[in-house]
C-alpha cells in the first residue's frame, strides 16, 4: 500500500519521511512532492492509497488537492497536517472527505496512528469490493449456467443481464461494426501439473485465455467453459488453437478443447454447449490434447461392448495365479486398444470397462466356494484413468480370492475347485486337477471328496450341469454349442447327463416345462 507526503516546507517533509519507518507499518513511502501542483502531476500514474498534506501551501493547498485528488481516487484516503490550529480548516477539509486532521505539532505515534486508520479504511474497501466482485460473479456465473442448462427464454430481464455481461467482453457484438455476432461455448480441460494443483493450473489457463480471446469464462471441476465470439463467415479456429498453444506453452501443460455449434442468439448458447459437451466426452479417444468438434466425431458409430470369450478365459487364468503384474499388462492391453479402436464412443467404452469388471465379479463368484461379498470391492471412479481404475477393481478382485484361501487348511481344493469352473468347455481329467494344484491324484481325490461330499467325477458333472442350465436360462444359444461350452462333444450323451440330473432334456427345460431340478 502506497503513501505520498506533501508538504512545501522541506523540514516537515524531510522529518516526516524520516522519523517514522513506513515500511514497518506496511507503507510504500512514495518520493515526497513539495506543492499540490507536483503531487497532482503524479498521483494518476503513482496512485498512493493514502495522502498525507499540509493544508496551507502556495497555489494549490491541501483542501483544493484533497477535492482532486478524491475526483480521480475516490478511494484515496487522506490526512491533513497544519500548524494551524483552526476548527473551520478542520471542517472544511472533512466536508471534502479527509479521513483525519492533525497539527504539524502531533508526536510520531499520533501520526502514526492516523496513517494505520486511514490504512485500515482502505483494506476495509478492498474487502468490501471483493466481497462485491464475488457475489457479482457468483451471480453472472449462475446466470451463465441457467442459460446453458435450462435457457432464459421466459425471463426477458435475465437476458439484458447477460448480454450486457458478454458485451463487456467484446463477445456478441463487432467492436468495429457493431454489428451483431454470434457466439461458440467452448469446454477446456488443462492436465500436467501435480494433482494438488489442479485448481491452480485450471486458474492460470482461464486467466491466460480471457486476455487473448473474446469471451466470458466459467470455471467447474471438471473443466473451464467459454463463450468466445465466432466470426462471421466462419470460426477463427486458427485464434483458439493459438490461443490453447500459449496455454500449453506458458503453463507447460496439455489442453483438450471441445468447440460447439454456432450460438446466433442467447437461446442458442445452449445447443453449443451440448454440442461441446458431447465432444468434450470423447476425451481421450480423441486424445489428450487439441481442439475438437462434432465433425470430429460424426463418423464413430461405436466399437465393442463386452470381452470376448477368449479374453474371459484370459482373465480368470491371471487372477488364478495371482500375479499382478501380469494382470496390469493385461488390463493396459485391452484398454489401450479399445481407446485406439477409430469407432469407439464414450458409451461403448463404458461398456466395454463394465464388461471387464463384470467378468472379475462372475469369476469370483464361481471361484468361491462360499459366500463372496462384493461389497468388499472398490466402484468404479470415472474420474481416474480407466486402465488404473480398472486395474484396482480386479486385483482387489485377486487379493479377495487368495486372501481366503490362505485361511483354508485346505485351500488347495478350493484352489481346484476355482480351476474346474474355469476350464468346464474342455476335458479335465482328476490327475490334470491335482497337477495344477501340486498334490498326489490319490490324496488329492481322497481330499475333494471329504470337503465337498461328492467325488471328482460327481463335482465335474454338477458343475457342468449347472453351468447348461445357466446358459439355457439367459442365452439362446443353441443346445448343440451349449454342450460343447460345458464340456460335451456328443450331445446325446449330454442330453442324458442333463435329463438324469434336472429332469428334463435341454429343450423341455428352456421351454419352461416343469421337472424336478436335482442341482
Amino acid at each position: 500500500m502506497r503513501i505520498l507526503i506533501v508538504d512545501d516546507e522541506v523540514i516537515i517533509r524531510t522529518g516526516l519521511c524520516t522519523v517514522i519507518d513506513w515500511k514497518e507499518l506496511g507503507l510504500e513511502l512514495l518520493p515526497a512532492a513539495s506543492s499540490g501542483e507536483e503531487a497532482l502531476e503524479r498521483i494518476a500514474e503513482e496512485k498512493p492509497h493514502i495522502v498525507l498534506t499540509d493544508i496551507r501551501m502556495p497555489g494549490i493547498d491541501g483542501i483544493e488537492l484533497a477535492r482532486e485528488v478524491k475526483a480521480l481516487l475516490p478511494d484515496t484516503e487522506i490526512v491533513i497536517l497544519t500548524g494551524y490550529d483552526d476548527f473551520s480548516y478542520a471542517q472544511q477539509a472533512l466536508r471534502e472527505g479527509v479521513t483525519d486532521y492533525l497539527l504539524k505539532t502531533s508526536r510520531p505515534e499520533e501520526i502514526i496512528k492516523a496513517a494505520l486508520k486511514a490504512k485500515q479504511n482502505v483494506m476495509d474497501k478492498w474487502e468490501t469490493m471483493k466481497q462485491e466482485n464475488l457475489q457479482q460473479a457468483a451471480l453472472r456465473n449462475q446466470l451463465l449456467d441457467r442459460a446453458l442448462k435450462r435457457g432464459l427464454h421466459d425471463d426477458a430481464e435475465a437476458r439484458e443481464q447477460l448480454r450486457v455481461w458478454f458485451h463487456r467482453n467484446g463477445v456478441d457484438v463487432h467492436p468495429e461494426s457493431g454489428a451483431a455476432s454470434a457466439m461458440q461455448v467452448m469446454l477446456v480441460s488443462v492436465s500436467g501439473w501435480e494433482a494438488g494443483l489442479t485448481e491452480l493450473l485450471q486458474g492460470a489457463a482461464q486467466n491466460i485465455l480471457f486476455e487473448l480471446l473474446p469471451c466470458v469464462t466459467l470455471m467447474n471441476k471438471e473443466h473451464l467453459l467459454l463463450v468466445v465470439r465466432y466470426e462471421e463467415g466462419g470460426t477463427d479456429q486458427a485464434g483458439l488453437k493459438s490461443a490453447l498453444k500459449r496455454v500449453t506453452e506458458t503453463l507447460k501443460c496439455t489442453a483438450f478443447a471441445a468447440l460447439g455449434t454456432v450460438a446466433r442468439d442467447y437461446e442458442s448458447l445452449r445447443d453449443s454447449y451440448l454440442a461441446a459437451k458431447e465432444v468434450f466426452a470423447y476425451q481421450g479417444l480423441l486424445g489428450s490434447q487439441g481442439l475438437y468438434t462434432l465433425a470430429d466425431i460424426q463418423e464413430r458409430s461405436g466399437g465393442r461392448t463386452v470381452l470376448t470369450e477368449k479374453e474371459e478365459v484370459e482373465l480368470a487364468a491371471i487372477l488364478m495365479s495371482g500375479n499382478a503384474t501380469d494382470l496390469r499388462h493385461w488390463v493396459n492391453q485391452r484398454v489401450r486398444a479399445l481407446m485406439e479402436d477409430a469407432f469407439a464412443t464414450p458409451m461403448t467404452v463404458q461398456g466395454y470397462l463394465q464388461s471387464m469388471i463384470i467378468a472379475g465379479h462372475r469369476w469370483l463368484e464361481r471361484a468361491n466356494s462360499s459366500e463372496v461379498s462384493l461389497s468388499k470391492l472398490p466402484s468404479y471412479e470415472r474420474e481416474g484413468r480407466p486402465e488404473e481404475e480398472i486395474f484396482k477393481i480386479l486385483s482387489a478382485v485377486m487379493n479377495l480370492f487368495h486372501q481366503g484361501l490362505d485361511q483354508n487348511k485346505y485351500a488347495y481344493v478350493y484352489k481346484s475347485i476355482a480351476y474346474i469352473r474355469d476350464n468346464l468347455h474342455q476335458p479335465i481329467s482328476l490327475q490334470q486337477v491335482a497337477g495344477f494344484v501340486h498334490i498326489n491324484p490319490n490324496h488329492f481325490s481322497e481330499v475333494f471328496k471329504r470337503e465337498t461330499g461328492c467325488t471328482y467325477i460327481e463335482f465335474v458333472t454338477q458343475e457342468r450341469m449347472k453351468r447348461a442350465v445357466d446358459l439355457l436360462q439367459s442365452t439362446q444359444t443353441k443346445v448343440s454349442d451349449i454342450a460343447r461350452r460345458v464340456g460335451y462333444e456328443d450331445i446325446k450323451y449330454f442330453t442324458q447327463q442333463f435329463k438324469k440330473h434336472t429332469g428334463q432334456t435341454p429343450s423341455e427345460y428352456r421351454q419352461g416345462s416343469t421337472g424336478v431340478n436335482k442341482i
